[in-house]
């Protein structure tokens, strides 16, 4: 039987967001998981990104590896272009762009087999808002970089409503990420539930076959399955053949 693909992605939104969220006891992302055969296991993080960005990653990068069931090392990405951010087979590619007013500061974008194994991801950061005043901030640029590498390990949001009092972690939504309590890295609860997603082991590693990802572009996104269109949060569907499809997750800006 053919492997059945997905390619989900989740954007963080630019402004307050209409939907309300409480932090959950479980944050786990659809169970989605990288397949490895003994953990600690380690995830390269492609650098794709300029300057502006590098210290972020690298930050990022320390964070989550504090883990005790992974690791993660920053090495030279080829994305071949910064607009596609064309990921890698068992790699994350983490780049930065002037992507246009699309209403996200940051999107991560998963590549899902059978069993619900991540086989390859991108994280991609908008620089079209991170020159503007308000989100040209380090604790902006820690949080954004932080959750969209988080979600990339099958995390998903802690809370969702930009206006509850920060929860003290990057999975957190958050007007002002540097608080108090500061939501620039992650806290006990998500390393607890990294522990959670990856306390079972896979008999193989990270799949060969890389199906296509899931574009940032609203024309890619396919057809609208759940949620309204332009507030809360939307799930989309598109077909692309051979018994695979993408689906994407868009958090509104409204």
């Amino acid at each position: 039987m053919r492997s059945r693909l997905l390619a989900v992605a989740t954007a963080t939104a630019v402004a307050a967001l209409g939907l309300a969220t409480p932090a959950h006891a479980s944050h786990s992302w659809g169970n989605y998981h990288w397949a490895r055969t003994a953990n600690p296991f380690t995830l390269k993080l492609d650098n794709n990104v300029d300057s502006s960005w590098s210290s972020y990653l690298s930050t990022a990068s320390s964070d989550w590896t504090a883990s005790s069931v992974l690791n993660t090392t920053v090495v030279t990405g080829s994305f071949g272009s910064r607009s596609s951010c064309t990921p890698t087979t068992g790699h994350v590619e983490v780049c930065n762009g002037f992507y246009g007013g699309t209403g996200w500061l940051g999107i991560a974008s998963i590549s899902v087999t059978t069993g619900n194994h991540i086989s390859a991801a991108y994280v991609k950061v908008n620089d079209t808002y991170f020159t503007q005043s308000t989100y040209n901030t380090p604790a902006y640029r820690r949080m954004v970089m932080c959750q969209e590498v988080g979600h990339t390990f099958g995390l998903d949001h802690q809370d969702t409503n930009q206006t509850n009092t920060n929860l003290g972690t990057c999975m957190d939504y958050t007007r002002n990420p540097a608080g108090p309590p500061s939501n620039e890295h992650p806290n006990s609860h998500d390393f607890t539930q990294l522990q959670t997603i990856y306390s079972h082991l896979d008999s193989f590693n990270t799949p060969t076959l890389a199906p296509a990802l899931a574009g940032a572009s609203r024309t890619s996104w396919g057809k609208r399955v759940s949620g309204a269109e332009g507030h809360g949060v939307t799930t989309y569907v598109r077909e692309t053949g051979r018994d695979s499809y993408t689906v994407t997750r868009v958090i509104w800006a409204g």
